[in-house]
């Protein structure tokens, strides 16, 4: 542990800047991913171990399409549209049909998505490691705040995270579209007595929660590395963060992943090699203290 150089960096505006900036970045990601996971899981009461694989995915369907377009923005857009596609039809052909199983079974049909996942991008894009690049778009002067350097790739990131937040958040409890969802969640069987379909709606919510990985993975192509199985230890934090905030929890989702991105960025000056053990402690904690999380509501 360096305490020493996490006291200097915390007195130093230039180095707070930075490390929130990338706290924020690391955050934000991990929000898109868990607020898809929580969602599915408040509504569908499946736990979408795959996940992971549709941010993969994402990131190489906008290398392609950026390939294609040469436009940033659309290959993004093309991305999360295409995933949330892919959710649907994910969810239609195998989740549905596992509905209400054993928890076991649920993990089984993802895990094998993930292994089927993994080898198709590698037949399809290879398995050498691709690089996007920064976007023309994007190729700008840093911004400068009090002391610090933020590029505006970065500062993009985290707004267009936060915006989507926002219009998810509007979607689910300003819509009559939000109002049936969160009905189904409560008592399927009762909105489909009322006429609704609610299999159109869970397959809906399915598809929105896949679109939000892949525009997670659309966001992170430009300065990530793009590899064969990079959803995996992404999917773990975001399950970390799902825990923290509380399943099925949108606001729980952003500050739990709030706090864990700040807790990587800070703690890779601080305690490098024990990084992931602060991570999981924070869960040990929230889970004793608080085992349905800090925003969850307790199971009866």
């Amino acid at each position: 542990m360096d305490l020493d150089a996490l006291l200097r960096c915390v007195g130093t505006t230039s180095c707070v800047v930075t490390q929130l900036t990338s706290g924020m970045i690391i955050g934000m990601l991990l929000f898109l991913i868990a607020s898809g996971v929580t969602l599915i899981f408040g509504v569908l009461n499946v736990i979408n171990f795959a996940h992971g694989s549709l941010y993969m995915i994402g990131a190489y369907a906008a290398w392609t399409f950026y390939q294609l377009t040469g436009s940033y923005f659309v290959s993004a857009l093309g991305a999360a549209v295409a995933v949330g596609v892919l959710g649907i039809l994910f969810e239609r052909v195998l989740m549905s049909k596992v509905y209400g199983s054993n928890v076991l079974m649920q993990l089984l049909v993802c895990y094998a998505v993930v292994l089927i996942s993994d080898d198709l991008i590698k037949i399809i894009w290879g398995p050498v490691p691709l690089s996007m690049g920064m976007p023309p778009e994007f190729r700008l002067p840093p911004i400068r705040f009090m002391g610090g350097v933020i590029p505006p790739f970065y500062l993009f990131m985290i707004l267009a995270a936060m915006a989507i937040g926002l219009l998810l958040w509007l979607v689910i409890v300003r819509t009559r579209f939000g109002s049936i969802v969160r009905a189904a969640a409560i008592n399927g069987p009762m909105v489909s007595a009322l006429g609704i379909r609610v299999n159109l709606y869970y397959a809906a919510v399915f598809g929105i929660g896949s679109a939000l990985a892949g525009a997670a993975g659309a966001l992170a192509a430009p300065v990530r590395s793009l590899t064969p199985g990079m959803g995996f230890s992404i999917l773990i934090e975001s399950f970390i963060v799902t825990v923290i905030g509380g399943m099925g929890s949108i606001v729980g989702a952003f500050v739990a992943s709030i706090i864990i991105g700040l807790t990587r960025s800070f703690g890779s000056i601080g305690f490098p090699l024990f990084v992931d053990g602060v991570m999981f402690l924070i869960m040990a904690l929230v889970l004793i203290f608080k085992p349905s999380g800090l925003f969850g509501r307790p199971h009866r």
